[in-house]
């Protein structure tokens, strides 16, 4: 039975990519489309990012803005202040530390000998504390046996420039500022910008964009300055996260292992700093794909961290479907149903995948998930028309063949993108016979031929047992890679009464896939490699060359676990756990793919996002995981399926979301499971 027709409607995709130039797959199987070379990017790793959606502050270890590089306070990719420099008694405070705080904020401390003849020891301790806001609180304590007369300056700039020309280094020199009110004013044809003092300065010299003070400190005594940075007209930013407190679970981890708790702890509030909100619906939030590069909404990005997040309930969920079914292509022709999406780099082996096909994909399949950990009836039935058009695209753009090209129509079809098909088709297909839709039939045979086609197209054979194919080109040749997107064809997805879809692997290859992305090949000790390292063009910093993608390694991990290969998943799970740790438990989308070493440290990757939405999102996936959480709250019933050998020991998660209710459960030593709080009703599945 074919899906229904859409109603009519218009609908239209935004700007596409210049064409790419030609490079080659390996082994000499002709051009192939390769991504443009990028700009590049200034160095973000050793970066201090504060973050409020839709407000930064970026700051290096030294607490002074200087105006280089990405430094600055930014409100909805635009630097308000770029320099921001404080001197007491003409002399700069001499940096002692730097650390985060919260999510949204960071506290500098330096020291200062006002005199030469005190000795070694400081007397002037200067705290500065930056919000993502764009407020900054300046604190000078003194532990000098005198009163102290010092001059306090800040100096003060801005370019006023857009995130994109900061990442390019087009920035243009720092605007002339006025004085203005108890600060200073800058003007540019595409913004103004305020900052304001409290106490109010007392004198302020626009030329020099000086604001100076005149500060008397007794023994023991502290003085105090807040200054409060603007777009001119606009109120004190109120990020997102901080008036979407339902959004999440306040969710807790307890247990023999604290990394645990710490993870969980920094994953919710990144994500909470992540969240944006849809401008004509503002009801509506979704999640940013990551700071400081991805500050928007990308479709794939967010529904992904969507569903991992379903542990913590269904509301960003929700919110980012509905943000997307409002961008949905709708009308006739070949993307009629897609959402639309960029393309992406897919590394030295392959042309740009399209996001947009992915998104598509996920979108059922998200719907279904968060059905089945809450959703409202209601709001399921609002979104299934959007998913029933994502669907429909996906017939179509098969047609009579099997496998899915990625772009479509003439890429390459990739591994994983079979994987999200297949997912969305099972899923896809249990959510349309359930609330009484025509399509599902269709949807199971077509996933039936896929998965027979792909157990013989996809399979390389080889003398160490096999793998799955990267991808598979036009004239049906594999392109024999080892990739960490093999991960995704153990994400089947979850359907009715805890069980998981069937994949698009026999049991045997599987067996064998656990056994590649368990070994030393796969597994660089801090997580998954999206590229093996005997690969050719193997690099342990290509972002699909060979680094470690916390969203991947957390998708292979859950995947493993929940096909019985434990000792494949714990790997993974105690690698990634003591990678985050060494971030100090705020994991970036990426990081080096090299081996892990005795009293070594994951080397982080200069580019990476941190936070960003699917590593935090992946925190909360992996420690669900190990509880083995499958619900299904339209049935009213919730199945555990925790790791036996319980690689953290005891482990209780509190204040999750099941059936719209709090949700609680508790892993033993001995890796059996028990559900301390649950919803009314909600019975234990077999």
């Amino acid at each position: 039975m074919r899906l229904p027709a859409p109603p009519p409607a218009s609908g239209r995709e935004g700007p596409q990519r210049p064409a790419p130039v030609p490079a080659r797959l390996p082994g000499g199987q002709g051009p192939v489309p390769a991504p443009r070379r990028a700009a590049q990017l200034p160095p973000a790793h050793t970066a201090l990012i504060c973050v409020a959606m839709p407000a930064l502050a970026i700051s290096t270890d030294q607490g002074q803005l200087t105006g280089h590089g990405l430094e600055g306070f930014y409100r909805s990719g635009r630097r308000l202040l770029s320099r921001c420099q404080l001197r007491v008694a003409g002399r700069e405070p001499v940096a002692v530390q730097a650390r985060m705080l919260s999510a949204d904020s960071a506290r500098f401390v330096a020291t200062l000998r006002p005199s030469a003849d005190g000795g070694p020891d400081p007397d002037v301790v200067v705290e500065r504390i930056r919000y993502a806001d764009g407020t900054e609180r300046i604190i000078l304590r003194s532990a000098a046996a005198r009163t102290l007369r010092l001059p306090v300056e800040v100096s003060l700039g801005t370019d006023l420039a857009e995130l994109g020309a900061v990442a390019s280094g087009n920035t243009g020199p720092e605007l002339p500022p006025s004085v203005h009110d108890s600060g200073m004013r800058w003007s540019s044809p595409s913004g103004h910008c305020v900052i304001s003092a409290h106490p109010a300065p007392a004198d302020a010299l626009a030329s020099a964009g000086l604001l100076r003070w005149d500060v008397e400190l007794s023994p023991g005594g502290t003085w105090s300055l807040e200054l409060r940075v603007r777009p001119e007209g606009a109120g004190p930013v109120r990020p997102v996260g901080h008036g979407a407190s339902l959004s999440l679970a306040p969710a807790r981890a307890a247990g023999d292992d604290p990394r645990a708790q710490a993870l969980l702890d920094r994953s919710v509030e990144d994500l909470q700093a992540l969240l944006l909100r849809d401008p004509e619906h503002p009801t509506d939030v979704h999640l940013a794909a990551g700071a400081p590069w991805r500050c928007g909404l990308a479709p794939a990005e967010a529904l992904a961290g969507a569903r991992m997040a379903l542990p913590l309930g269904t509301r960003i969920a929700v919110g980012t479907l509905r943000t997307l079914a409002r961008r949905q292509l709708v009308g006739q022709g070949p993307r009629a149903g897609m959402i639309p999406g960029p393309l992406r780099n897919a590394g030295p082996h392959l042309p740009p995948g399209c996001t947009g096909i992915e998104a598509t994909l996920l979108f059922p399949v998200v719907l279904t998930e968060a059905w089945r950990w809450g959703l409202s009836e209601q709001e399921t039935e609002e979104l299934l028309p959007a998913a029933e058009r994502c669907l429909r695209w996906l017939l179509a753009a098969v047609g009579d063949g099997a496998r899915l090209p990625d772009p479509y129509p003439d890429g390459p079809a990739r591994c994983e993108t079979q994987a999200h098909a297949h997912r969305a088709a099972l899923l896809g297909a249990d959510l349309l016979d359930a609330h009484g839709r025509p399509g599902g039939t269709e949807l199971r045979q077509w996933a039936e031929r896929l998965r027979g086609a792909f157990r013989q197209e996809f399979w390389v054979d080889d003398r160490a047992g096999g793998r799955p194919a990267a991808a598979c080109l036009a004239d049906g040749r594999p392109v024999p890679l080892l990739t960490g997107a093999t991960a995704h064809l153990l994400d089947t997805g979850l359907l009715g009464s805890g069980a998981l879809a069937p994949g698009l692997l026999d049991k045997v290859q599987t067996e064998q896939l656990a056994r590649l992305l368990g070994g030393p090949t796969m597994d660089s000790g801090w997580g998954l490699r999206s590229v093996g390292v005997k690969e050719a063009a193997y690099n342990p910093f290509g972002h699909r060359g060979g680094a470690v993608q916390v969203h991947e390694t957390a998708v292979a991990a859950a995947g493993l676990a929940a096909a019985g290969y434990e000792k494949e998943a714990s790997g993974l799970l105690r690698g990634v756990l003591a990678a985050a740790e060494a971030f100090g438990f705020r994991l970036p989308e990426m990081y080096a793919g090299e081996q892990r070493t005795q009293g070594g440290a994951p080397v982080p990757h200069p580019a990476a996002c941190r936070p960003a939405a699917t590593a935090a999102a992946a925190g909360v996936h992996l420690l669900a995981a190990l509880a083995g959480i499958r619900p299904d709250a339209p049935s009213g019933t919730v199945t555990l399926r925790p790791l036996r050998g319980a690689p953290l020991g005891e482990l209780g998660l509190t204040a999750l979301r099941v059936a719209d209710a709090p949700f609680s459960v508790r892993v033993s030593r001995l890796g059996l499971a028990m559900v301390e709080e649950a919803a009314d009703g909600l019975q234990l599945g077999v």
